[in-house]
């Protein structure tokens, strides 16, 4: 089982938005990318939290059952298809991938 964690920042505006509009928005890109292709076990998408301790504000969370699901759903259509979005209105990036 692979594990994938990926976490950002949003700049202040993007793409003729503010940073709350946009992680809604980002948000609901990545789930649209739940049941893409066979092998994603978990996918969970969360928005930083006022009250709580966020340096980050969108993390991915997802498990698949292989490196192969991984890269099936990294070059599928419609993850390729939010990268642009995501790209233009991130300030950072952190990611990492391990096995379990």
């Amino acid at each position: 089982m692979i594990r994938h964690i990926v976490m950002w920042q949003l700049k202040d505006r993007a793409e003729g938005a503010d940073k709350a509009s946009n992680a809604v928005k980002m948000k609901q890109m990545i789930d649209s990318c739940r049941d893409i292709v066979p092998g994603i076990l978990k996918l969970e998408v969360a928005l930083a939290q006022d009250g709580l301790e966020a340096t980050y504000d969108v993390v991915l969370y997802a498990e698949f059952e292989s490196v192969a699901a991984l890269d099936a759903y990294q070059n599928h259509p419609t993850h390729q298809a939010i990268k642009p979005f995501i790209g233009a209105i991130r300030q950072a990036r952190q990611c990492m991938d391990y096995v379990l």
